[in-house]
């Protein structure tokens, strides 16, 4: 098993609370929420909007690619034990002031609504494709479900940081 991504060598039934659809479901239905929230806010570095097109960044890229991914030996390494760990806890926690290496700056504007719409449209597009993902560029190749699991992961840590209201 050398070489394969430590995630292929753990059974699916191991992983604790894995329904990526439905989690992925939460993520839409949240995204709902914040456009039609009176107000919102961020309680970290970022403000709102970036941490909005941080999110929106990542789902988009995982369909049309990463610009600076980790090498081959991350990926199938730390990258994949990392999505393993995540997985196996059925959350992620990660640095939230954290850019997606090479990807472009973040808003500092306050169009929170439009960033929201954004982050909506970016999930919706990811639901309906159908063609191939790109490799992210920390855990490597993802399938559908996976991703899935990652983005929703992804979206529910920065919730922690988001307060509507």
């Amino acid at each position: 098993m050398l070489g394969a991504p430590l995630a292929a060598a753990v059974p699916w039934a191991a992983w604790a609370g894995a329904d990526p659809v439905a989690r992925m479901a939460e993520s839409l239905r949240w995204t709902e929420q914040l456009y039609k929230a009176p107000q919102a806010r961020a309680t970290g570095a970022w403000p709102l909007v970036a941490v909005l097109e941080h999110l929106a960044q990542s789902v988009e890229m995982s369909l049309d690619g990463f610009p600076e991914p980790k090498p081959a030996w991350f990926q199938h390494t730390a990258g994949a034990a990392a999505f393993a760990y995540f997985r196996w806890r059925g959350k992620m926690s990660h640095p939230l002031d954290e850019p997606i290496p090479g990807a472009p700056a973040l808003s500092q504007t306050t169009d929170w609504r439009h960033a929201a719409l954004r982050l909506r449209a970016s999930l919706l597009r990811f639901e309906h494709h159908s063609g191939p993902l790109r490799p992210h560029f920390a855990y490597g190749a993802l399938g559908k479900d996976d991703y899935r699991l990652a983005h929703s992961f992804h979206i529910a840590n920065h919730q922690d940081e988001i307060v509507l209201g």
